[in-house]
């Protein structure tokens, strides 16, 4: 009897020990689904940062990530850092192209590979890879053939531009080639990693190639097709990962979904880091400093200028700008400027038109369309621009050309009425106040002279 207690007492503890190995291998985890929206953002470094904190808040009491994508593309810095997250992360994460309509470009792509399940909503696209920094460098001379083809535009020409597009053109430098031969490898490496489709997330970095969801999934390069959220939910329920040694079972059925959006610093960011929010609030804040350069003294123009400049810096900073385009625009603020201070008849202000145009076009350098700024934005600002910058010279000219109206200044050219004879001193009654008079010649009692100086306070007179 002794024999069996011990004997059981040994066996206990054995139990409890493989039982809880067993647990920890195969855990089905049944806390809560975090989910956050890409609701066509371009990838930067606050999406970055947003997607970042969201896998944190998941490790720490979630089950899983589901991160529902909708993006034309982006930095392929911010979406390194996003894919290193998302293959260091302690929790399954689930990439949805999402929702209909939506596509998965560009640095999508890479996000979409990255994660231990990928899935896409009916009519959604991915693919078009090609990475962004080698775009095509604009040289003055296609900007110029660009802004006059943009005035020569007829109904038929959009036509066949949106039938015809244009294949990216690629530079054929050492740098460009190293920066392709690094994105291959690193796209080859995530998609063997995940046991995704390898060829073709080569082919969608080196043609921008691009599927639909259905030929995404025949050709391995997500794991399925849900209809919505709730679909997806129920498809990779009881669904296996391995993660670090261990297999984590999900429960997602019935699970609790909590919704992570970006918090209020996160969207004023992200709207400061738009191209043409970024291009805008530069423009603006070189505004409001011209205002102050030219109405000294008034003050707040000059602040919210500078604090515009400073916002615009900020989304410049994140994007791929041509420094030799923000060069530009601040030469053609220069040349407004002295066209105020020196009156060039225009021809200061012509230079500086020009210059602008060509700033704004070359500012920021890429090949994708979002993330350049649109010529339609551009023509207007600088109109806009010749047209302040016409208002504003003009207000300098005729304030430099108006006559004095106050001291002693706005006296001179005034006329008054003799209250006692000028021979040659005497009193005048003027503006109200009565003046010491001196005139060349007698002025009698009543009659109208007309002051020529002033000396102190007497004033030199003339008879009329």
């Amino acid at each position: 009897m002794s024999k069996r207690i011990y004997l059981f007492i040994f066996i206990i503890p054995v139990v409890v020990f493989l039982a809880f190995t067993t647990v920890a291998s195969s855990q089905e985890r049944s806390e809560a689904v975090y989910l956050v929206t890409i609701d066509d953002y371009i990838i930067n470094p606050v999406v970055e940062e947003y997607i970042s904190n969201a896998i944190r808040s998941a490790q720490r009491d979630g089950q899983c990530l589901i991160i529902q994508l909708d993006t034309p593309g982006g930095l392929l810095s911010s979406t390194r850092k996003i894919v290193k997250e998302i293959m260091a992360s302690k929790v399954p994460v689930a990439v949805y192209v999402s929702p209909k309509g939506a596509r998965a470009g560009s640095a999508g792509v890479f996000i979409t590979i990255s994660s231990h399940i990928a899935a896409m909503a009916p009519s959604t696209n991915i693919g078009a890879a090609h990475p962004v920094q080698m775009g095509e460098r604009k040289s003055i001379s296609d900007v110029i053939k660009e802004i006059i083809k943009y005035f020569k535009k007829t109904d038929e020409d959009k036509a066949q531009k949106k039938k015809k597009v244009e294949p990216v053109k690629e530079e054929k430098d050492i740098m460009s080639e190293k920066i392709m031969s690094d994105t291959l490898a690193w796209v080859s490496t995530i998609a063997r990693t995940r046991k995704r489709n390898v060829d073709w997330a080569r082919k969608a970095v080196l043609e921008s190639a691009s599927v639909t969801e259905t030929e995404a999934k025949d050709l391995g390069v997500i794991d399925l097709v849900a209809e919505d959220i709730d679909d997806l939910l129920i498809k990779i329920n009881g669904r296996r990962i391995k993660m670090d040694d261990k297999v984590y079972k999900l429960a997602t059925k019935d699970a609790k979904i909590v919704k992570i959006d970006l918090d209020k610093r996160q969207q004023f960011l992200n709207v400061v880091t738009n191209p043409t929010i970024a291009y805008i609030l530069m423009i603006l804040g070189f505004y409001g400093l011209l205002f102050e350069f030219t109405h000294p003294g008034i003050g707040f123009p000059g602040i919210a200028g500078t604090i515009a400049i400073i916002l615009g810096f900020y989304g410049l900073h994140t994007l791929p700008t041509n420094y030799a385009g923000v060069a530009l625009i601040i030469l053609a603020f220069i040349l407004f400027i002295a066209e105020m201070q020196v009156q060039g008849f225009g021809l200061l202000a012509l230079g500086g038109i020009i210059s602008m145009v060509l700033g704004s076009v070359i500012l920021i350098d890429s090949p994708y369309a979002f993330m350049r700024i649109s010529i339609k934005v551009i023509i207007p600002v600088v109109v806009a621009t010749a047209a302040i910058t016409t208002f504003l010279a003009a207000v300098v000219i005729r304030t430099h050309r108006r006559r004095v109206k106050t001291g002693a200044e706005g006296l001179i050219g005034e006329q008054g009425k003799v209250i006692k004879g000028l021979k040659p001193k005497g009193k005048v009654f003027m503006h109200g106040e009565v003046w010491n008079a001196v005139s060349e010649e007698p002025v009698n009692k009543g009659e109208t002279v007309e002051v020529i100086r002033v000396e102190g306070m007497r004033l030199m007179v003339k008879k009329i």
